[in-house]
């Protein structure tokens, strides 16, 4: 009885779901503002210039119909359930996963915007690390599990591979509860933006950022989401399988729980954003 119980909820729940043939897309578009249309009866938002949430909507993306990859360059098991990959490398090692997906858009906006002294992130254990202190030399060293060191043993670099380097390490040390510590709670809904992000902080937790707005006539605002996964993978933005009618967009309400997404269920929705 239990075991056809279970199966009868299976069923229905992959019955809940859409197939991704509604979705409207420029194929040649060569950014998420460009490529991916926002429902009937909505139009994007333009952000303001200079703004993470315009960075964000002009990001280049990887050419119509590419696959996620991993950090082995292998393409993963699910390729359904996502309609655009950002053009960002993944790196070498399975270090940029779902925070650390967060953290690499928003350091590549401040990289930009040439805000060195604004790129800071906090590693699990509350220590800080910014990239004016790596590229001069200074790293972290290991001392015990939750104990490090910061040690000037390394050559002056500022180049932006070496800033690549820097994020590897944020990457290590960093996760879902340390982006969470340093961001801050939304509790209106109309103050959620682009660039804004849901977060479960754990051991394992997951994160995603919200890409880009559409609003409609009555005033109503969806959102595009956009995740890294583990193991490291590319930066995709996911779709929509529960909603055929916005799909790849997703409602979002502070005040509602849970909220599902195609690759995880946010039993608290636990939007926040970045304090500077």
């Amino acid at each position: 009885m239990k075991k056809n119980f279970i199966i009868g909820i299976t069923i229905l729940l992959i019955g809940c779901k859409n197939d991704n043939s509604s979705i409207e897309i420029n194929s040649s578009g060569l950014t998420l503002l460009e490529r991916i249309k926002a429902p009937k009866g909505y139009d994007w938002i333009t952000e303001e210039r200079g703004s993470f949430g315009e960075f964000l909507q002009n990001t280049k993306l990887k050419k119509t119909g590419s696959q996620i990859l991993d950090f082995r360059q292998n393409p993963i098991s699910n390729q359904t359930e996502h309609v655009a990959i950002m053009d960002y490398d993944i790196g070498e090692k399975d270090l940029q996963q779902c925070a650390d997906a967060v953290i690499r858009l928003r350091a590549e906006y401040l990289y930009q915007q040439k805000r060195f002294d604004d790129i800071s992130f906090h590693f699990t254990n509350g220590d800080v690390f910014n990239w004016n202190d790596y590229k001069i030399g200074i790293r972290p060293q290991l001392i015990s599990s939750t104990k490090i060191s910061f040690n000037n043993v390394a050559n002056e670099d500022d180049s932006y591979a070496s800033f690549r380097n820097y994020l590897d390490v944020i990457f290590m040390y960093a996760g879902t509860i340390s982006l969470n510590k340093e961001s801050i709670g939304i509790s209106d809904n109309k103050k959620i933006k682009t660039g804004d992000f849901i977060v479960t902080p754990g051991s394992p937790g997951h994160a995603v950022i919200i890409l880009g707005r559409a609003k409609n006539k009555q005033g109503e605002i969806i959102f595009l989401l956009a995740q890294g996964y583990t193991p490291a993978q590319s930066i995709h933005v996911i779709t929509n399988p529960y909603d055929g009618e916005i799909n790849p967009w997703y409602k979002l309400d502070v005040s509602k729980n849970p909220t599902i997404t195609a690759r995880y269920t946010f039993v608290k929705t636990n939007i926040r954003t970045f304090k500077n």
